[in-house]
């Protein structure tokens, strides 16, 4: 009867260790949440105490003069300024994916500026209104915003913000951009604009950081 009695608490005392492991050692879900495509990425408060956020729209592909590209040059300066400036961050994406090919990407982006194209994109940010400056950036083609970008400007309202703009190019600088984000937020404070040889975010990643903080600098960042 004894032996009997200390095999059961035996086995109670080894189902209750087996009972309160998992809640600990349950692997964590790997099933993104409904809702992260709509928010940014969590990044710290700017030293300002301003709350920040980068918008870009950049593009990965066969990139003019150098090759195929896993990281887009927008991208790569986008990281940057939210690296400097404490900022979260939000990707632009397109309904319909821009081609991979770099002729094929230009001559529907050519078609798209013809037509003054509203392609639609895929979310939006989660609650504009707690930013108080927007970093814009985007890729110049054919000497203008992706349409895609208007898109999704025209979308929102940046009425009280500071917008902040930014591009890669491949030699024309921001070209007439700016007078059409302003035309697309007219109640915005625009602010000087940088515009970075695209190239130089895959051959000169360090120099093209070195470019971003002497311009936020000059910006007050």
């Amino acid at each position: 009867m004894k032996k009997i009695f200390t095999l059961m608490i035996f086995a109670a005392t080894f189902m209750l260790t087996a009972c309160g492991g998992q809640s600990g050692d349950k692997p964590a879900s790997t099933e993104k949440p409904a809702s992260a495509e709509k928010t940014a990425v969590e990044q710290p408060t700017a030293p300002n105490g301003k709350k920040i956020l980068v918008v870009y729209f950049s593009r990965t592909g066969e990139e003019y003069n150098v090759g195929t590209i896993t990281k887009g040059n927008t991208a790569i300066v986008a990281e940057f300024i939210a690296q400097k400036v404490g900022a979260n961050t939000f990707e632009i994406k397109a309904e319909t994916p821009y081609p991979d090919g770099y002729e094929e990407c230009t001559a529907l982006a050519k078609r798209e500026l013809e037509s003054n194209a509203r392609p639609k994109f895929v979310a939006n940010v989660d609650n504009l209104a707690q930013y108080d400056t927007v970093f814009i950036g985007f890729p110049i083609w054919w000497g203008a915003v992706p349409r895609v970008l208007l898109t999704f400007l025209e979308a929102n309202d940046f009425s009280g913000k500071t917008i902040v703009p930014f591009c890669t190019h491949g030699g024309s600088g921001l070209a007439g951009t700016e007078r059409e984000i302003a035309e697309a937020c007219p109640n915005a404070k625009l602010l000087d604009g940088l515009a970075i040889v695209g190239k130089q975010c895959q051959d000169a990643p360090d120099a093209v950081r070195k470019d971003v903080d002497a311009w936020l600098t000059s910006l007050g960042y």
